[in-house]
């Protein structure tokens, strides 16, 4: 026959600590990325991001009812979070120095910061199929800004480099973003293959070509 254990002695249940709401949400967010790291998309569970963030269950369902309102919260958190990265990577504007250098540049930034953030790139560039379909909207979105930023630089580049003139400047600032996003692709999904060295090694080289210029 077993009795109950005193009260006194039974393990108490770990409470979080109170958090204000945003700084909750933000928490939580975190875990989940955190969780994303080491499954895919659809292997995301409430329960693994519970865990992680060091709370209960009923915790993580007050900031968010389902996992469908998580997970969209934090695919759009980190589109935001990259459209600040790629802004930073592009040049503010092209006076004083070589468009031809400065695009090899970008790109090169550009493969860098993939690099250093693997799990929001891979979202990124190689958007699960679980995905919604909002979050697909909401990427072509993003990815016109940067075309249009792009072109706008591109065509300040044309009219700066004689060698640039003839060519159509939203054309070459899609080309420019494809390569980016193809290199970027590679690097967040086999970093032992493309290691960044063989990526640059090529960024420059097609630049050049494009330019009709020699490459160093």
């Amino acid at each position: 026959m077993t009795t109950d254990r005193p009260a006194a002695e039974r393990p108490r249940r770990r409470y979080a600590p109170r958090l204000p709401p945003e700084q909750r949400r933000a928490q939580l967010l975190d875990a989940a990325f955190t969780v994303l790291g080491r499954v895919e998309l659809h292997e995301l569970s409430m329960e693994a991001v519970a865990q992680e963030a060091g709370v209960g269950k009923p915790v993580l369902y007050t900031v968010f009812s389902t996992r469908a309102e998580l997970v969209a919260a934090l695919l759009e958190r980190e589109r935001e979070r990259s459209l600040e990265q790629v802004a930073a990577t592009l040049p503010a504007d092209l006076l004083g120095s070589d468009p031809v250098s400065a695009a090899s540049a970008t790109v090169e930034a550009f493969v860098g910061v993939a690099l250093e953030n693997p799990t929001r790139w891979r979202l990124i560039l190689a958007t699960p199929a679980s995905a919604p379909d909002e979050y697909r909207a909401a990427l072509r979105n993003s990815r016109a800004e940067v075309i249009e930023r792009a072109d706008a630089l591109v065509r300040m580049g044309t009219a700066l480099d004689p060698r640039l003139a003839a060519m159509d400047s939203e054309l070459l600032a899609r080309v420019l973003l494809t390569v980016a996003e193809t290199l970027g692709r590679l690097a967040v999904s086999d970093p032992a293959e493309y290691p960044r060295e063989r990526l640059e090694e090529f960024v420059r080289s097609i630049v050049h070509l494009l330019a009709g210029t020699p490459a160093p």
